[in-house]
């Protein structure tokens, strides 16, 4: 998965094919499922004090918003190869970097959002403090993101190359 400055999300047959099955039981079976649940729970009477029924009116949203995202993501999808990557930090490559100019304690990571996590690699998102702070490098420069507790840390991008699957 690579996104480029245009919005496009790139995809391999694979990911768009899984992602395409879960839209469509989320916007088919799933969404049958659930209007049985709001049905049967509206029918259990007052629903003020209803758990059952704000439960399923709750999981229903969730849903509905995964749905939009994925009609969203699936838009502006392209399957095929990503263009080769020069060398420079954004979503869908693998990343290594070194801490503290410290090149012995280096990590790789797969800079992309949570539906390409990949067992081969951690995943951060683009949004992420450590991801917006590499976003746009290239190899050899420094970058500075924000921890939780406030302080700064520091990083080097020793290599980046697109996210193969």
């Amino acid at each position: 998965m690579t996104q480029t400055s245009e919005s496009v999300t790139w995809l391999t047959q694979a990911a768009y094919d899984q992602l395409k099955a879960e839209l469509d039981y989320l916007s088919g079976p799933a969404r049958t499922e659930i209007a049985t649940k709001i049905a049967a729970a509206r029918e259990e009477g007052d629903l003020r004090e209803n758990g059952g029924y704000h439960a399923a009116k709750e999981e229903q949203g969730k849903q509905e918003l995964r749905v939009r995202q994925l009609t969203q993501l699936l838009e502006n999808a392209k399957v095929g190869t990503a263009p080769a990557s020069d060398g420079e930090v954004a979503p869908g490559t693998v990343v290594t970097i070194a801490f503290d100019g410290d090149e012995d304690d280096t990590m790789s990571f797969l800079l992309a959002s949570r539906e390409y996590a990949s067992s081969d690699f951690e995943t951060y998102s683009p949004q992420s403090p450590l991801g917006t702070g590499v976003m746009g490098k290239k190899v050899g420069e420094n970058a500075e993101y924000e921890l939780p507790n406030g302080k700064k840390a520091a990083v080097k991008i020793l290599d980046v190359k697109p996210f193969t699957g």
